[in-house]
Parts: structure tokens; sequence; C-alpha cells
């Protein structure tokens, strides 16, 4: 009697063409934030890089596939609006780091995933693709012509993505495109080795400054979409189940471990696993191959000369791009009159006031419909 053939078991690693096609699907939306975050603040991009590819590589070789680590879309747009310090991001690093890593160990995500409505979080994603349209104009209105040029290619890839199915791999060009474009208009700047991380001591104002500005906005949308929908897309996409509590407490240690020496806050995030997916990665391979293509960029070529060396007009063109993926998800809400409230008043006031005045528009709108359902 023939035996019934097993299931064919997932590899832990592949090293091909499709895991390095994969492996580079999400830098599209990762270094855009970056680069802004990099050109407008007073952090050192080579650390910023230098976790980030860590990240990447020990991610991979822990989750044995292709898991996204992207830096924090809430705080990269309000660092990139508000120019704040290094020492402000790392207080709002550490804060997440401990919030997520005591949520993990703590099995929290199930009572916050029914307590934050879907309207604020939506809501908060439209201010973020607000905030980031009015950075972007900044950029652009000094480089207009390069701006127009980059918009173009990202258009003509999204369309060859989207009829064609060919890469989706617009940013990346413009990037490329960038680098070319400044070295042939300044010269090729020298690279210079990034010296040892060194510790970032935050104030008790700058752990107060960052909590009110960037961890309140950006729990809620971690929380969402860096750790519950995640979680639910590998079990769509990989069959594997991953605990939401064992998602929390990576996106802790990584914050824990990388933002006091410099790193921007990080975490996984849905959108990105999808961008992995879509483009061939099955495997944690991806993510070693993507650490070691971001390795050498952070020791050798993230210095502030390498990144001034871009033209502005790229990353206005970038900056819209990113808004874009960050909105066009905010009008599949529960309530459009919570969501459009919450993106007025982060764009005109700041996040941490729109979160709150949106969870309690949320909850007396509720009320009052039972109220209104009682009488």
């Amino acid at each position: 009697m023939l035996k019934k053939p097993e299931p064919q078991k997932h590899k832990a690693f592949r090293f091909t063409t499709e895991e390095l096609s994969g492996a580079v699907g999400n830098f599209g939306t990762v270094l855009p934030i970056l680069l802004g975050v990099a050109i407008v603040s007073d952090v050192n991009a080579g650390y910023i890089f230098l976790f980030l590819s860590l990240a990447y590589i020990v991610t991979g070789l822990y989750y044995k596939l292709p898991m996204p680590v992207e830096p924090m879309k809430a705080i990269g747009a309000i660092v990139i609006a508000e120019n704040l310090s290094h020492e402000q991001i790392a207080a709002s690093g550490i804060i997440l780091g401990v919030l997520f890593l005591l949520l993990g160990y703590l099995k929290g995500l199930n009572f916050l995933q029914k307590n934050i409505p879907q309207s604020v979080i939506r809501g908060i994603q439209l201010g973020l693709a607000l905030v980031l349209v009015k950075s972007s104009i900044g950029f652009i209105i000094w480089d207009l012509i390069i701006a127009l040029i980059c918009i173009g290619v990202i258009v003509l890839f999204f369309l060859l993505n989207k009829y064609r199915k060919l890469p989706n791999i617009g940013s990346l060009v413009v990037i490329a495109f960038g680098i070319v474009y400044g070295i042939i208009r300044n010269g090729l700047p020298e690279a210079e080795f990034i010296g040892a991380p060194f510790l970032i001591l935050p104030s008790l104002q700058d752990f107060y400054t960052s909590g009110w500005r960037l961890a309140l906005p950006q729990a809620p949308l971690t929380l969402t979409n860096a750790i519950l929908a995640i979680s639910l897309l590998f079990l769509d996409t990989f069959q594997k189940n991953i605990a939401p509590d064992k998602l929390s407490k990576s996106t802790g240690i990584m914050n824990l471990i990388a933002t006091p020496f410099g790193g921007f806050p990080m975490c996984h995030g849905a959108g990105g696993l999808a961008a992995h997916y879509r483009f061939g990665a099955r495997t944690g391979g991806a993510n070693i191959i993507g650490g070691l293509i971001l390795l050498p960029v952070a020791l050798w070529f993230a210095g502030p000369d390498f990144i001034l060396l871009i033209p502005s007009g790229v990353f206005g063109a970038l900056l819209i791009f990113v808004a874009f993926e960050l909105g066009k998800h905010a009008f599949k809400t529960s309530s459009y009159t919570v969501t459009v409230i919450i993106a007025v008043l982060a764009f005109f006031t700041n996040f941490a006031i729109a979160f709150i005045v949106g969870l309690a528009l949320h909850f007396l709108m509720k009320r009052m419909k039972k109220t209104k359902a009682s009488l």
C-alpha cells in the first residue's frame, strides 16, 4: 500500500533571485521615510541604516520567514514635519519599546484590539498622509523639474505593476536617479566609515514631548497594522500562526536595543509583508539578503554628504508616494465623521490631541446611537 505523501515543509532559508526581488520589495516605502528624516533632522543616517540592516537579518534568522522591518511611519512623518531632535526620536523608541515588550509579556493585545476603534486609526492614517503631502511640497518647490520627473517615473512603474504585473520599483529607480544626478552635479563624495554607536540620553522633557507628540499617535498604528494585521496576513499567506504577543515582544526588543544608540523606531508591518511576498520572498533568506544590502550603505555611504547629494525634488516625489500609501486605506472606515475630524485636527494641531478627541467623539456617538435606539 502506497504511503500518503507528506505535506511539503516550509524551507527556512532560500537565497535565490526570487528572494532577492522580495527582499527589496518593501524598500520603496522604507527608504523615503528614513531619507526624509535624515535630511531634516540631526540624526546620523548611518546608525539608522545600521540597526535597520541588523534588525532585518536577526528577524529573518528568528522567524525564518520574510518578516518586514519598517520605520514607524507616524513618527517619521511628524519628525519630517516638525524637525525633531535625535534625543526626542530616541525617547519615543524607548517609550514604545517598553510599552510593546510589556504588552507582549502581559498578553494585553486582545484588550487593546477591542477598545481602539477602527475609525480612530484610519483618522490617524489620513492625518499622516496630509502632513506628508505638506512636507513634500516644501521639498518640491525647491526643485520642481526634478520632482515632476520623479513623480512621473513613480506613476509609470505603478501603472506597469498594475497592468503588466512588473515589479513596482519606481521609488528605487528614483533614488538611484537622484544619486547619479547628484554625483554628476556635485561629484562623488568620499566614503566615510561610521564610528561606533554612542548612547543617547534623552532628558525628562524629551520623554514628555516624545510621549505626547510621537509615541501616542504611533502606538495604535503599530498595534493594528504592525502586530494584529500582520499576524492575520501570515496566516493567510504562509498558514503560519504567529501570535500577536510574539510580534509585540520583538517590536519592543528592536526598539529598546536600537533607538538608544541612534537607530530609528521600528516595527513590522502588514503592507511590508504584502510587498515582500508579492515580489517573491518566501523565507527568512529574503531578510538576510535585504540586511546585507543595507549594511554597506550604513557603514560607508550614509554620511551627510551622501544624503545631501540627492536633490530635494527626489525627496518631495518620494514623500508624495508614501503619503498615498498611507492614505489609500483611510476611507475603509466605520465612521467618516470621526476619521475626517481626526485627520483635520492632526493636520492643524497635533496627533495626540486628534487621537484623544477622536476617541471621545467615537464613544460619544456610540452612546448617542444606543440612547436613540432605546427610545
